[in-house]
């Protein structure tokens, strides 16, 4: 037998695969979690037809299986704690439309006694880039700071990543990149036609590239949001290759040092376009003195400049932790903690 595990529209699918009369490939699938992240491994390769299956979405912690070829039957082995109380909550995906006609898809996590009265605070989470793919997965931080509360978490899958192969990511590279943030806009617009939320009540949240595209978006749709996270993000897109790793990424902006590079980048490099006399949503803007990747610098200057022209902007800087939001339990808890306070204290007025 073989196990085929499939990306199909950004969830997961397993089929068993064997070989039938006169020598036929016969596929079989297996039922499994829907919304979910699902992995599969051989037990044994040669001798046996079991085989491991663990599964995670937003709702449910890892959980290991162990599982027979032939059969949906799977027997429950272990799993990583649950950190809070999903009881109520339902997962659903979406499709918004983008700017071009892409078809854009996203999912979303909320309670089923939920009202679709545009009422529902929600946070919007974003990356696009690098051929990342953005998968359901389980966060205590989302559920005990979030979903708990009564909000609305949303995860969107745009160009720029790599949810449907090298092209999506290819698509949005260099003078495509504003693809990626028409993508997170039109999710922002399609959650307000469908009356999940409304532009006081929705939150935009990204880091580090997602740090990015939640800045970006912003300044170019300010009316769509109540308020931004973005953190260890990048700003400054004139100056991102003379910084730390920023070099290395220049096959994914391109090199601002060009003319013909910098004419896409400066129409959306956050910090060359904030607009004094603009009306901007409140912004909070964290990085870490450590970092060694995206040079804190990006963060300080950004924070300073939308301070400097009266914008309602909080910056949080941490001094350990490199790239991330901590090195150890207790700094991540409390980075976390400080961002979906800020977000509770903005959309759950």
């Amino acid at each position: 037998m073989v196990l085929l595990n499939v990306l199909d529209n950004v969830r997961s699918r397993i089929y068993e695969v064997k070989r039938g009369e006169h020598g036929k490939w016969v596929p079989r699938e297996v039922a499994v979690p829907p919304y979910s992240t699902i992995q599969v491994s051989a037990l044994d390769r040669r001798e046996s037809d079991d085989y491991q299956m663990t599964v995670a979405n937003f709702t449910t912690p890892t959980t290991l299986y162990f599982a027979k070829g032939g059969t949906d039957a799977r027997e429950k082995m272990k799993s990583t704690p649950a950190f809070f109380d999903a009881t109520g909550l339902r997962i659903s995906q979406h499709e918004a439309t983008s700017k071009d006609g892409t078809k854009i898809p996203y999912f979303q996590v909320m309670r089923e006694s939920a009202k679709a009265d545009g009422s529902n605070p929600t946070i919007l989470y974003g990356y696009g880039g690098f051929e990342v793919s953005q998968l359901p997965s389980y966060s205590g931080f989302v559920g005990k700071g979030w979903l708990e509360k009564g909000g609305i978490w949303v995860l969107a899958n745009l160009r720029g990543g790599g949810e449907f192969g090298p092209q999506w990511n290819f698509t949005a590279r260099r003078e495509g990149r504003q693809k990626t943030h028409d993508d997170f806009a039109a999710v922002a617009e399609d959650l307000i036609r469908r009356k999940v939320t409304s532009p006081a009540k929705l939150g935009i949240f990204g880091g580090s590239q997602g740090g990015l595209l939640v800045a970006a978006t912003l300044l170019q749709r300010p009316e769509l949001f109540g308020a931004v996270v973005s953190t260890v993000p990048l700003m400054d897109m004139k100056r991102y290759h003379k910084l730390l790793a920023g070099a290395s990424w220049m096959g994914e902006y391109g090199d601002p040092d060009k003319a013909e590079d910098w004419a896409f980048i400066s129409k959306y490099s956050p910090y060359q376009n904030v607009k004094k006399d603009a009306k901007y949503p409140q912004m909070l803007i964290t990085t870490s003195t450590r970092d060694d990747r995206v040079h804190p610098g990006h963060a300080r200057k950004m924070a300073a400049l939308m301070q400097s022209y009266g914008h309602p902007t909080t910056y949080f800087e941490y001094t350990e932790g490199g790239h991330g939001s901590g090195t150890t339990p207790q700094q991540t808890a409390y980075t976390f903690a400080f961002i979906y306070t800020y977000f509770a204290r903005a959309l759950m007025k």
